[in-house]
C-alpha cells in the first residue's frame, strides 16, 4: 500500500479513503498479504487526472461503478472488427477532455448500451473514429450529450431500418455475397437522400 500510494503520488491516508468509497477495486490477496497492480496505480491517476478537470468524488465514483459494469470490448467490437469504421482507444482522462463537463455516469452508461463504447482493461474503445469526433463536435456546439445519444439512438434505428432494406433487394436480384460488394451503392443512395432532405429543410428556414 505505501508503495503504491508513493507511485500515485498521494498518501496512504488518502489510498485507504479510496479504497472505501469504492474508488478502486480491493486488492490480490495471498494470506495476509493484499498484492496492488498496475490497473490499481491506473485507476489512481485517472481519479487524480478527473479530479484536476473538476469531477468530484461521487462522480468519479459513480464513473467508476459504469466503467467497472460497462460491456467489454469484444462485446462491442463482436467477432471481428468493423469493416468501415476505426475504433479509438481512448484513457477515461481522454474522454472526459472530449466532452468536458458531459462525462457522466448516465451518458457513459447509456453510450456503452448503445455499442458506442466498450472496456479493455483500464482503457476504453469507442467503436467509431468518425462518430467519436461527430459527437464530440456536436456538443462543442452547445449541444447536450445526453441528446447527441439519444439522437444516436434513433439513427441507429433508421439505420438498422435502411440495412434492411437494401440488403432484402440485393438478396432479391443478386447473390447473397454481393452485399459487401454493393455497400458503396446503398451508402451513396442514403447520403444522396440526406443531403436533399437537409437542402429542403434550409430551403424552409426564414
Amino acid at each position: 500500500m505505501e508503495e503504491l500510494a508513493r507511485l500515485a503520488g498521494i498518501t496512504v491516508r488518502t489510498l485507504r479513503f479510496y479504497r472505501e468509497r469504492k474508488l478502486i477495486p480491493p486488492p490480490r490477496r495471498e494470506g495476509r498479504i493484499a498484492w496492488y497492480d498496475d490497473h490499481h496505480l491506473a485507476r489512481l491517476r485517472t481519479i487524480s487526472a478527473l479530479l484536476e478537470r473538476g469531477h468530484t468524488l461521487n462522480g468519479i465514483a459513480e464513473l467508476a461503478e459504469a466503467f467497472d459494469h460497462g460491456r467489454d470490448v469484444g462485446d462491442l467490437l463482436g467477432i471481428g472488427a468493423p469493416t468501415e469504421e476505426v475504433p479509438v482507444r481512448l484513457t477515461p482522462e481522454e474522454l472526459a477532455d472530449h466532452f468536458a463537463g458531459e462525462v457522466t455516469a448516465e451518458n457513459l452508461a447509456a453510450a456503452m448500451d448503445l455499442g458506442y463504447l466498450g472496456t479493455d482493461g483500464d482503457e476504453i474503445v469507442h467503436v467509431s473514429r468518425r462518430l467519436l469526433d461527430v459527437s464530440a463536435a456536436l456538443v462543442q456546439e452547445g449541444i447536450p450529450l445526453a441528446e447527441v445519444l439519444d439522437a444516436g439512438r434513433r439513427v441507429r434505428e433508421h439505420a438498422e431500418a435502411l440495412a434492411g432494406l437494401f440488403a432484402e433487394l440485393i438478396g432479391r436480384h443478386a447473390p447473397e455475397q454481393d452485399l459487401q460488394r454493393l455497400r458503396p451503392l446503398a451508402k451513396s443512395v442514403v447520403e444522396a437522400e440526406l443531403s436533399m432532405a437537409l437542402d429542403r429543410r434550409l430551403r424552409k428556414q426564414p
